[in-house]
């Protein structure tokens, strides 16, 4: 038979069960503190690198998309040396020529339209559609006078020369009751219409592989790195970036 436990000592290890959580429980010291919010620091550091690291690998494929319906390759000349040789007419400043290849890749028809591309400047924000033939070297044109005086000839559509020069977006002058605007239209053919006509996307429905031009106008001194294709068609949406 086992002998009853002395009081004092069943009161002294109640004491100790009873401190114990308290203990555990107790503030941790300013060192250790100070170690759990550096730790915690290094680990948001180390999250919002890796979150941006991800950011840029998210970064538009350069000079070639695709996806289940359709390839879309292109390239951007910004340089108006390069643009006269390869048309043989000089466009002026503020031109971008991008030569598009589309390539179906399953057998679904793809409509082509002039309108499905969007060229935007991530430099300073501009977003251009595609400028059609005519738009840039159209027949129509106005004929500004004042008191009699034969001061310019505008093309109703993009402008090339004319009233200050180079590539602006043509229209009527400034109200004044001494001015005099004509409409008029030449008959006579445009070469500079021809070839562009001749080189720009055809607009029909593909089932393999089509290529072509587009004219666009971009603003200022930019480079092919700072342009962005956008295709949003029948296809989807698309984008791609221009090598730098």
């Amino acid at each position: 038979m086992k002998s009853a436990q002395p009081p004092d000592r069943k009161i002294s290890e109640c004491s100790a069960l009873a401190k114990a959580p308290a203990a555990m429980l107790a503030p941790l010291p300013y060192n250790a503190i100070s170690t759990v919010h550096s730790a915690r620091a290094i680990l948001t550091f180390a999250l919002l690198a890796s979150s941006l690291f991800a950011a840029a690998d998210k970064k538009l494929p350069i000079e070639e998309t695709t996806n289940d319906l359709l390839t879309i390759t292109a390239t951007a000349t910004l340089d108006r040396d390069q643009i006269k040789q390869e048309l043989g007419y000089d466009l002026g400043p503020d031109i971008a020529l991008v030569h598009v290849t589309l390539h179906t890749v399953s057998d679904k028809p793809i409509q082509v339209s002039h309108d499905d591309f969007l060229l935007i400047s991530s430099k300073d924000g501009q977003r251009s559609q595609p400028y059609e033939p005519g738009q840039i070297a159209g027949a129509d044109s106005l004929t500004v006078t004042e008191s009699g005086a034969k001061q310019a000839t505008r093309k109703t559509g993009l402008m090339i020369g004319g009233l200050g020069g180079g590539i602006g977006n043509g229209g009527s002058s400034a109200q004044n009751p001494d001015l005099k605007v004509q409409a008029s239209h030449d008959d006579n053919p445009n070469p500079l219409l021809a070839v562009l006509t001749a080189k720009i996307l055809p607009e029909k429905e593909i089932t393999d592989t089509v290529s072509g031009l587009l004219y666009f106008q971009m603003v200022g001194k930019l480079k092919p790195k700072d342009l962005e294709l956008h295709y949003k068609g029948p296809a989807g949406r698309l984008a791609l970036r221009f090598k730098p």
